[in-house]
């Protein structure tokens, strides 16, 4: 065998070990943190509450308000909304005994690993402490910061439950939340309740007391330290201890604009996804009965088993795989050259504004894209010119429909493998962080560069080379179908979430079905730009809830 072939083939080797460790981490890692569809259900229902109390409010000539809300909130708003954040509560002290379980194990391993090194400790032989060793010592750091966040999450929640059971009337059980969320924290610190939670606990267990205890600065904690519905339900309750009538009628006439507004976004983000899956189920059951009734000549049926011509083996496409996509994507960008990057420019990323974050992550993306287009080319220049079929993007009145009504079969089902999956996870599982920071960050101009991300950006390079690529080349070693399954689950594999695998090689399945059928990469690239934009459009509506 050529010498340059077996090291080559080596290096690849080598490559490929580093690749799957690192994703199996990265997988690993993701199984503890939370899903984002816990936070965007929280932040449906703090819509909800605002829409809700609406309800109370409703002047004359706004009843014809009242059935559209009676439609979105249900008979029992609040009552669901404290159901909703029991569950999200639930998940989260879950979440809590776990990270506390794993942080004990290490203990333990800590205690076993010197006590052994101890019985060890020979001239010629010495354990290092377990401490010393950095991954361990990083991971302990990452488990505490995360056991942080997550008791920080619980008494948040512990104290918007207690504003939901005073809405109602259930006093002396919210009196008892706020309570013991105070002595908990006494028990952990010598000082009084000094987090934001336990102080603004304090405040509102004052207000609901009988009798009512207002303490300094009640209204400027209130402010500093509640949003949403909850901020408005305490400075309600302050005001009408106050007396303070004129401050009253501002705020509600506040809260009744707020409502108008929540309830128009619930509208929006309720119609989108329930139209689009309706007319999708639709399309879907035409589709069907098309095939049954046509045969061989239904668009199910088109192309569905005509392999392309693959010029190209096996090792090609391993290769443009390993190094073209998940080495660049996982190893050497985020662990070498983005650090080198961040070190030359003296950048901090925890200091980075969410206008900096999406330029940062806009400009890792375009990297990752440029070195594995070069990686493509490199690897398949030598079979040019490649058969016609191979990478075309027409701007045809057929792809653009297939696209459209891609998208439109995608939602039923992408949502539907969602629910379960929701169920499955548990709310657990990780999620892709760009949603995250779409949601809080509400900045006009980061926003436009997100897009430009997840919906420019992502679509034209990962159809590229998951439909444009990978898909074709494995039609050279299976079926069609069998392209499609395995390229689609490599695809939801590479977002390294365990909690989005299924939904996201479900829509991953649909994608390949609609390049198979077309041939060209501009419909699948028109179904995934759409439903990226779509994620995106709902995180902006609900994250402009939160006020």
């Amino acid at each position: 065998m050529n010498t340059g072939l077996l090291l080559k083939r080596l290096i690849l080797a080598v490559l490929t070990i580093a690749v799957l460790l690192q994703v199996s981490l990265s997988l690993v890692e993701s199984w503890g943190k939370p899903q984002i569809q816990s936070r965007l259900e929280l932040y449906q229902t703090n819509l909800l509450l605002h829409a809700a109390e609406g309800q109370s409010l409703v002047t004359s000539g706004e009843e014809d308000l009242t059935a559209a809300r009676n439609a979105l909130l249900g008979d029992n708003p609040f009552e669901n909304a404290q159901n909703q954040y029991e569950q999200v509560l639930e998940t989260a002290q879950t979440t809590q005994s776990k990270i506390i379980a794993k942080l004990e194990q290490l203990s333990s391993n800590k205690d076993v690993a010197t006590s052994i090194g101890d019985e060890l400790a020979k001239p010629q032989m010495q354990i290092a402490p377990i401490d010393e060793v950095p991954m361990t010592s990083q991971q302990r750091k990452q488990l505490q910061k995360s056991l942080s966040q997550t008791e920080q999450l619980i008494d948040e929640l512990n104290v918007r439950l207690g504003l939901l059971q005073a809405q109602q009337g259930k006093t002396e059980v919210a009196i008892q939340t706020w309570n013991e969320l105070i002595e908990q924290e006494t028990l952990e610190s010598t000082a009084p309740a000094t987090t934001p939670s336990a102080q603004i606990a304090a405040v509102l267990a004052g207000l609901w007391h009988d009798p009512p205890r207002i303490l300094p600065d009640a209204e400027s904690k209130i402010q500093r330290n509640l949003d949403s519905w909850f901020q408005y339900r305490a400075l309600l309750q302050l005001y009408q201890l106050q007396q303070r009538q004129d401050a009253l009628l501002s705020l509600q006439a506040q809260e009744q604009q707020r409502a108008k507004q929540a309830l128009l976004k619930l509208t929006l983000i309720s119609a989108i996804p329930g139209i689009g899956g309706i007319v999708g189920v639709g399309l879907l059951l035409f589709l069907l009965g098309q095939w049954l009734l046509q045969g061989e000549r239904s668009l199910l049926a088109t192309n569905s088993d005509m392999p392309w011509d693959t010029p190209w083996d096996g090792e090609t496409i391993w290769q443009v795989l390993i190094l073209g996509f998940f080495f660049i994507g996982q190893i050497l960008l985020p662990i070498f050259i983005l650090p080198i990057f961040l070190v030359v420019f003296q950048l901090e990323p925890a200091n980075f504004t969410v206008r900096m974050q999406a330029f940062y992550i806009l400009m890792s993306y375009v990297l990752l894209a440029a070195a594995g287009l070069g990686v493509l080319y490199l690897s398949i220049k030598h079979f040019f010119p490649l058969p016609e079929d191979w990478f075309q993007i027409k701007f045809r009145r057929k792809g653009i429909l297939l696209g459209l009504g891609g998208y439109l079969v995608a939602l039923p089902l992408v949502i539907l493998v969602s629910l379960i999956n929701q169920k499955l996870w548990q709310g657990q599982g990780g999620s892709n962080p760009i949603l995250s920071l779409v949601l809080e960050g509400q900045d006009t101009v980061a926003i436009v560069i997100f897009f430009s991300t997840a919906c420019i950006a992502a679509p034209l390079f990962e159809e590229f080379m998951f439909r444009g690529f990978l898909l074709p080349s494995l039609t050279r070693y299976m079926p069609v179908w069998g392209a499609i399954v395995t390229s689609s689950l490599i695809f939801a594999i590479a977002h390294l979430s365990l909690s989005e695998v299924l939904p996201l090689a479900t829509l991953g399945i649909v994608l390949g079905f609609v390049y198979t059928r077309s041939r060209n990469l501009l419909a699948p690239m028109i179904v995934h730009s759409l439903w990226n934009s779509g994620t995106l459009l709902s995180l902006i509506i609900l994250g402009s809830g939160g006020s």
